[in-house]
């Protein structure tokens, strides 16, 4: 403790914005004023037990005797939050709250993760995607769906993962990649999936126009599927920073719901699980988003099949456009009782039951 009395009396560091836990064994406080002594628990200095100290770090450590400990949290609370269990895309934070009447509090926040996820066919290395770990083998098959690389669950050997961060895909035998203008490679952001895109045209020609016109949703179904997909978001409801996709049949039942700090990535999940269900074309379900409809939104959807798409915030003029181009159902702002309907109107049945 000697020791570390005098490291700390000659350690000065600038503030930074990382938290800092000390772990010491206290055999001697060190806080010159006595109303801060409350912030130690002298029951366990004669036995030399370890005590765990979440510390907030200051503009700089000054010497000691001019210490003043502030108690930010109890002792038992800090303990209970670390016994907690997380889930595996789910990470905790420690911030300080200040409420509405002006006080500060210092407690456990819920953060939704974001790592990099390398994708590869075989040895060779594909993309690098920012995503929420969990469901990294669909991330991946929607992923090669998406980029017209596979069509079919038969063409997917196996999928194995790595604890780097890295899914490894094998392609059957006889499966040739063709690395073409429409794949994307470098590192692939969780707010922007399409960034690598150079050429629309070629996404044209990888996937035709939806054929089917015999596909209609009925208005009340259509504003049922918001609900039915938030309650199906267990993440989102403790970190209130994560997308959300999902997969509908026409008569509102969900079939596939997947969540991500991406809602690229979000979509991906899905319709990488209905390929290895072996469920696509998905020629007769809908796709709800909980962000906005981009461009790449229906892209995906247009890889997979779907001919409507709804989603609970605007879309761009580009997604209008290709929506229209490929024969698309395209929702914007479904926010029960109201929404907007921006080509093929045909597929929404308008008439109140």
């Amino acid at each position: 403790m000697q020791r570390a009395a005098k490291f700390i009396e000659n350690f000065q560091r600038k503030k930074c914005n990382l938290a800092l836990v000390i772990v010491l064994e206290i055999e001697v406080t060190i806080a010159a004023n006595p109303s801060a002594l409350h912030a130690f628990d002298h029951r366990h200095f004669n036995h030399k037990v370890c005590v765990r100290l979440a510390t907030v770090m200051p503009d700089k450590i000054v010497p000691r005797r001019n210490v003043q400990v502030t108690d930010f949290h109890r002792r038992q609370q800090y303990l209970k939050s670390l016994q907690m269990k997380d889930a595996h895309s789910i990470g905790p934070g420690k911030i300080i709250r200040r409420k509405q009447d002006g006080a500060l509090e210092y407690l456990r926040d819920d953060l939704t993760i974001e790592e990099p996820l390398e994708i590869r066919i075989g040895r060779k290395t594909l993309a690098t995607t920012m995503r929420t770990p969990g469901h990294d083998d669909e991330l991946a098959a929607g992923f090669l769906v998406s980029e017209a690389i596979v069509r079919e669950p038969r063409e997917i050997v196996g999928i194995s993962e790595t604890r780097d961060n890295v899914v490894i895909v094998d392609l059957a035998a006889g499966v040739k990649v063709k690395l073409t203008s429409v794949q994307r490679f470098g590192t692939i952001s969780s707010s922007c999936g399409l960034c690598g895109k150079t050429s629309i045209g070629a996404i044209r020609q990888n996937f035709p126009s939806i054929k089917s016109v015999n596909v209609r949703i009925h208005l009340d179904t259509l504003l049922s599927l918001p609900r039915k997909l938030r309650e199906a978001q267990s993440d989102f409801a403790r970190t209130g920073g994560i997308h959300a996709a999902g997969i509908f049949d026409v008569n509102g039942e969900l079939k596939i719901a997947r969540e991500d700090i991406g809602r690229h990535n979000a979509v991906d999940k899905v319709i990488g699980r209905s390929l290895l269900d072996g469920t696509l074309p998905s020629g007769r379900h809908v796709l709800l988003v909980s962000g906005r409809a981009s461009f790449e939104i229906m892209q995906k959807a247009l890889a997979a099949g779907i001919p409507i798409v709804a989603s609970v915030s605007a879309p761009s003029t580009l997604a209008m456009e290709f929506a229209r181009e490929s024969n698309q159902t395209l929702i914007g702002f479904l926010r029960p009782p109201s929404f907007n309907v921006y080509s093929h109107v045909e597929r929404v049945i308008l008439e109140a039951r």
